[in-house]
């Protein structure tokens, strides 16, 4: 068996027992219910030069459920949220619930095509998104009538704030458009009155988070109230946080890392939240250095630019107590870095859409161990109440130290996937997630992910796994960002192909890095082709997009491994 038992350096962890919520916290609702009624005045969002308390946040929200209810939307009904890390997506969660409906998070860079299928798919009756999204995006697919929506509201990223900085900021305002309602002022029109509705059970969905498609079509997962909660203490529990903290938004709130890392916590803390409409590595630190928040959970990519940005770092980060990183794996290398510039420990957090964000995690002021034998940083140790497995190609639970599918029951684990019951059959067999990520456990319960089960590699029979790759290219002092995929190759089958980005001001040769590699891996694993590019695409959330990667021409900065070829 590899289920994760108690360890007896982790006393607080209880086996099989979840985070222990309060009696009247089984909806998101109620939990926010809770902090107003704690500490109506305390500020919840600070946005640039703008502040909103907890207080103002109730009325602003009771006042968008009104509009949705007068505009005949019903119970179970979904409010789709197309907005950037702004007060109006809080608004926007907070006012669908009230109504007695759901949220539809939806990326804000997603263009026609994508925004259509989502909200077709969701059936979303209302569209709350940024005035330039309607004017550029929105209109015409609403106009299409290829989806459900009947009421669209707008609203700027100018509203609760007056600095306007032009760097993340649209200016001027633009007026409300035909056929649709200007948020800031319903709220003035229905400031001091209440929805009476009745209010969603533990059961219910309380937001559709769509994944993020790098695999395949993006499917709905059904977050619903008591699973976000979990999630929500998961995160107070383990970090140790309280009303005295304060959160950096540096996920976009449309994610599941700032859903809930993010705007949940912080409901639940009754603590500020500080947003900067979207992440810009400059105006994130004049943030960080004007409103000196104590945690934040971001990608790694993320952070390093943020560290990159400043001139000053353990300065400008000092104020930050704890800080964790999640969504795409760290090379050990990359933390050493980070560390070395700022003096701040990242601390490894697991989670997926599935599962409200957190499973596992590095206990806070421990190290995560680095398997001597792949290079991987774990990923941690599991959360409260988290079962994880370990599983092989036939479902049977592999011994320790065995590489295989992870798996993940408990409470915080989502119900399925929206209208996909044969998706939902095969993803949650029994309701444990079988996540897709591949990894193993050692022996004193460290999990450690190897790579997503699609990504790997078969060269000449061998198995190789990215992640690996990738972790020994970043100890290069020339590599910025790497990533590594699998490619057609006409004797092998496929052969590894390393995309790399390079540090400000260095210079290196793909010739030199495929002989680093092959100096320091077996020969079956080291890249043959070596492309060197200005940047890696990656996802709203800073993952990077291997199978765009994959798919992409081979441009100039190729480089093939030249004499031995078949070796």
């Amino acid at each position: 068996m590899n289920t994760y038992q108690d360890l007896p350096w982790l006393a607080h962890y209880r086996p099989g027992q979840p985070a222990s919520i309060e009696p009247e916290h089984h909806t998101m609702l109620e939990l926010f219910r809770a902090s107003v009624a704690r500490a109506p005045d305390q500020v919840a969002l600070r946005y640039f030069d703008g502040e909103v308390t907890t207080g103002r946040l109730d009325q602003a929200s009771d006042a968008l459920a009104l509009v949705l209810l007068e505009s005949g939307f019903q119970r179970g009904d979904r409010l789709a949220v197309y907005v950037q890390n702004d007060p109006g997506f809080v608004i926007g969660l907070l006012g669908a619930w009230k109504a007695g409906g759901a949220a539809v998070a939806i990326n804000p860079m997603n263009k026609a095509r994508e925004l259509e299928y989502l909200l077709a798919d969701s059936g979303a009756k209302a569209l709350l998104c940024l005035d330039s999204l309607y004017r550029d995006i929105a209109r015409d697919v609403i106009a299409a009538g290829r989806t459900s929506v009947e009421t669209v509201i707008t609203t700027s990223e100018l509203d609760w704030q007056a600095r306007n900085d032009e760097r993340v900021l649209q200016t001027p305002r633009l007026p409300a458009a035909d056929g649709t309602l200007d948020l800031l002022s319903l709220i003035e029109v229905h400031d001091g009155r209440r929805p009476g509705v009745v209010p969603p059970q533990p059961d219910d969905i309380a937001v559709l988070t769509y994944t993020s498609g790098t695999t395949g079509r993006s499917k709905g997962a059904m977050n619903t109230h008591l699973t976000m909660v979990y999630g929500c203490y998961n995160f107070r529990e383990w970090l140790g946080l309280t009303s005295a903290d304060s959160v950096l938004g540096i996920a976009p709130l449309f994610h599941i890392t700032g859903l809930v890392g993010h705007v949940g916590l912080s409901l639940l803390l009754a603590c500020p939240l500080v947003l900067t409409h979207r992440f810009h590595p400059a105006v994130m630190l004049d943030a960080l250095r004007e409103h000196r928040p104590t945690f934040t959970v971001a990608a790694i990519t993320a952070l390093t630019r943020l560290a990159e940005e400043s001139n000053k770092p353990a300065e400008d980060f000092s104020s930050l107590r704890i800080v964790y990183s999640g969504g795409a794996p760290i090379a050990p290398a990359v933390n050493d870095a980070f560390q070395a510039k700022t003096g701040i420990y990242i601390h490894n957090i697991y989670g997926l859409t599935e599962t409200n964000s957190p499973t596992h995690g590095t206990p806070l002021g421990a190290k995560a161990p680095v398997d001597p034998t792949s290079g991987a940083l774990s990923i941690g140790v599991p959360l409260f109440g988290t079962v994880a497995r370990v599983l092989d190609d036939d479902g049977e639970e592999c011994v320790v130290g065995a590489v295989g599918e992870i798996a993940i029951s408990g409470p915080q684990v989502v119900p399925g996937y929206w209208n996909r019951p044969e998706e939902t059959a095969a993803a949650f067999p029994g309701g444990e997630l079988r996540t897709g990520d591949v990894g193993f456990m050692d022996a004193d319960g460290w999990f450690y992910l190897v790579d997503r089960k699609k990504d790997m590699i078969n060269a000449s029979g061998y198995k190789v796994w990215p992640r690996e790759v990738e972790d020994l290219l970043y100890t290069h002092p020339a590599i910025r960002e790497v990533a590594v995929v699998g490619v057609p190759d006409s004797y092998r089958g496929e052969t590894v192909k390393a995309f790399v980005s390079l540090q400000p001001g260095a210079t290196a040769a793909p010739e030199e890095l495929i002989r680093y590699a092959k100096d320091n891996m077996a020969a079956y694993k080291y890249p043959r082709l070596v492309e060197i590019v200005d940047e890696l695409p990656k996802t709203a959330t800073g993952k990077i997009l291997r199978r765009q990667l994959r798919d992409s021409p081979p441009q100039a900065g190729t480089g093939p491994e030249p004499a031995d070829k078949r070796t």
